[in-house]
């Protein structure tokens, strides 16, 4: 059974880890994807790969801290499909320092994709799935916008954020059928975590219950549920998917 049919799906950060992942899945449970990266190099790559299974993509190049650019992608989508069903806002970078060493034009760049890019995400879908009838969106958080953590101090201020403007959105936008959710995942195999996927001893890894590192996969069978119909009654939720990190 295909869980998307004929729905059309914009996914950002999708030249690789989980953004890749998810848009494969969702093409497979037959979407019309549109898949965007700041990285061009990956970006194409991954639609290449789309295009050997059989699957049709839209790629698009895009900067989500840039509003000109989201409006761009958004006019394009508009023109081809002309409907959103689905948002996952999943582009994102990382910044290993703690308090005393992060500066102040780091912590703010930071914020500028996490935080800002996940902002101009919803704002700009908002009024497209409106005038389609409702729809899907998904912020890929982490857990560590859940609990706090040594030596990352940006990257918790901005995926605290991007879990706090999901419920303040669900709120907003649940009179027009717009289901805004997050997910935090843990520790997955992925080019942004791979020295601590990878890495036999690190404390992070040994921390995580489950004897198995999460696969990007994993994260994707996750948003597939809450793009899907089966979730229509879920928003302003908080989907961990971390291997029994956050259980202790």
């Amino acid at each position: 059974m295909k869980r998307l049919e004929n729905k059309v799906a914009l996914i950002t950060g999708a030249g690789s880890g989980l953004g890749k992942a998810e848009a494969l899945l969702f093409a497979e449970h037959g979407a019309n994807v549109i898949i965007t990266d700041i990285n061009s190099e990956t970006l194409y790559a991954t639609e290449n790969k789309m295009n050997d299974l059989g699957y049709e993509a839209l790629a698009m190049k895009h900067d989500v801290s840039s509003e000109e650019e989201w409006q761009q992608v958004m006019k394009a989508i508009d023109k081809k499909f002309g409907e959103v069903d689905i948002l996952i806002n999943n582009a994102g970078i990382i910044n290993r320092q703690g308090l005393e060493v992060i500066t102040l034009e780091d912590f703010n760049f930071m914020h500028t994709i996490n935080t800002q890019g996940t902002f101009l995400g919803m704002k700009s879908v908002t009024p497209i799935m409106k005038k389609s009838g409702g729809g899907s969106i998904i912020n890929i958080s982490s857990i560590f916008g859940l609990v706090g953590s040594e030596g990352a101090f940006a990257y918790h201020a901005t995926k605290g954020a991007v879990k706090l403007m999901s419920k303040a959105a669900a709120i907003d936008l649940s009179k027009s059928f717009i289901r805004v959710n997050s997910i935090h995942p843990g520790v997955i195999e992925t080019p942004m975590s791979n020295s601590i996927a990878t890495k036999e001893g690190h404390p992070m890894k040994n921390k995580i219950p489950w004897p198995e590192i999460g696969k990007p996969e994993d994260v994707a069978y996750g948003a597939l549920y809450l793009a899907s119909d089966e979730s229509k009654y879920v928003t302003g939720s908080e989907l961990v998917i971390d291997g029994g990190y956050t259980a202790q």
